[in-house]
C-alpha cells in the first residue's frame, strides 16, 4: 500500500485528469502483464456540478438543497436523492452566460477518460446506474472475473468482498472525500473502506498493489493504513469517542424535525430541543441543521440526545 501526494503531484503539473502519474504508471504495466486492476472513486453519474463560469450560479433541485449531477449517457441532470431529472440548460439560469463548466469527476467521466488514456484496454464501471437492470450487478462481476475487463471503475460497490484472481492493483482515486465529513463515525468507515478497497488486490498468490490518491498524506488515517495498525487506530477512535460521550460509551438517539415550511420546522424544532434541554441536561446536541438542509421539498432539523452508559 503506497499513498500519492495529489498537492504535489498538482503543483508539478504531472495529473492527468484526476489521475497522478504514477497511478498512471501502475495501470499501464498492468494493462501490459495482462493484469487487471480496480479503481475507486465514490461520485457517480459523469460531473458532480455544473457551474457558471461568470456569477458562480450552480444547477440546483428544485426539490432538495443539492447540486444537480450531470449524466452523460442521458445528458440530464440528476438529483441523487429524490430523482428529480432535468434537461441540460444551454445557459447560466442566473446571468444567461453560456460559459457553464462541469465541476468535479463522477465514475462515467472516469470511465470516458480511461478510455481516452489507455485505447486498447477495455475498460467497465460498476455503480448505481450500470447495476439498475436485473442482474446488472452479476453480470458485471462475472464479465471481470472472465477478463473481460482490464480496468473496473467503480463507488462502493467494487469495495465489498469481491475476490478476484487476476487483479493486481487497486487505486483510490480520492480518499479525501472519505475522511473529511461530520460524522463521528467518518473516521471509522473511511479506515474501514480503505482497507476494504486495498483487500481486492493480490487476493491469491500473486502480490497486489494499492495506491491512495490523497491531498493531505499526512493525515492520521494515512499512516494507521500504510501501517497495518488497526489497534492503534481503534485505541485512538475509542480514546476520542469517551471524550465526547459518543458510542460504546453512551446510546444515541436522532430526533429529525421536517416540515414544508422552514419557519415552522425551526420553530418546532427549538422547542423540542428546549424540552429535551430541561429533561436531559447536558446530553442534547441541537437542533442544528443537517448538512443537506432540504429533502424531496422537507426542510430539516437535527436534535442528538445521548444517553450515558454507566
Amino acid at each position: 500500500i503506497e499513498t500519492i501526494d495529489l498537492r504535489e503531484q498538482m503543483k508539478t503539473k504531472q495529473m492527468q485528469s484526476i489521475f497522478a502519474a504514477p497511478l498512471i504508471e501502475q495501470l499501464q504495466k498492468s494493462i501490459e502483464k495482462g493484469e487487471q486492476a480496480i479503481l475507486f472513486q465514490n461520485r457517480r453519474g459523469y460531473a458532480p456540478m455544473l457551474e457558471c463560469q461568470v456569477c458562480g450560479w450552480n444547477a440546483q433541485c428544485r426539490h432538495c438543497d443539492v447540486s444537480l449531477t450531470f449524466h452523460k449517457h442521458t445528458n440530464r441532470l440528476r438529483c441523487h436523492y429524490c430523482g428529480y431529472t432535468q434537461a441540460v440548460m444551454p445557459a447560466c439560469g442566473a446571468c444567461g452566460s453560456h460559459e457553464l463548466q462541469q465541476k468535479g469527476l463522477g465514475t462515467e467521466r472516469i470511465e470516458e477518460d480511461l478510455k481516452t488514456m489507455f485505447p486498447a484496454a477495455k475498460i467497465g464501471r460498476m455503480d448505481y446506474d450500470t447495476v439498475r437492470s436485473k442482474h446488472g450487478h452479476n453480470k458485471i462481476i462475472e464479465a471481470f472475473e472472465e477478463g473481460e475487463f482490464d480496468i473496473l471503475v467503480g463507488t462502493q460497490m467494487v469495495t465489498k468482498g469481491l475476490d478476484f484472481t487476476n487483479v493486481s492493483l487497486v487505486g483510490v482515486l480520492n480518499a479525501d472525500a472519505l475522511l473529511f465529513y461530520p460524522d463521528f463515525r467518518a473516521m471509522e468507515r473511511a479506515y474501514q473502506l480503505l482497507l476494504q478497497v486495498s483487500g481486492r488486490a493480490g487476493r491469491r498468490e500473486k502480490r497486489g498493489k494499492v495506491m491512495i490518491q490523497i491531498g493531505n498524506v499526512h493525515h492520521v488515517i494515512a499512516n494507521y493504513i500504510l501501517e497495518g495498525n488497526y489497534e492503534d487506530f481503534y485505541q485512538a477512535q475509542l480514546q476520542e469517542r469517551k471524550q465526547f460521550h459518543y458510542p460504546p460509551y453512551s446510546r444515541l438517539i436522532q430526533l429529525t424535525v421536517k416540515h414544508k415550511d422552514i419557519k415552522t420546522t425551526i420553530e418546532a424544532a427549538n422547542k423540542v430541543a428546549d424540552y429535551l434541554h430541561t429533561k436531559y441536561s447536558g446530553w442534547v446536541v441541537g437542533p442544528n441543521a443537517p448538512i443537506i438542509q432540504k429533502i424531496n421539498n422537507y426542510y430539516l432539523r437535527d436534535i442528538m440526545v445521548k444517553i450515558p452508559i454507566s
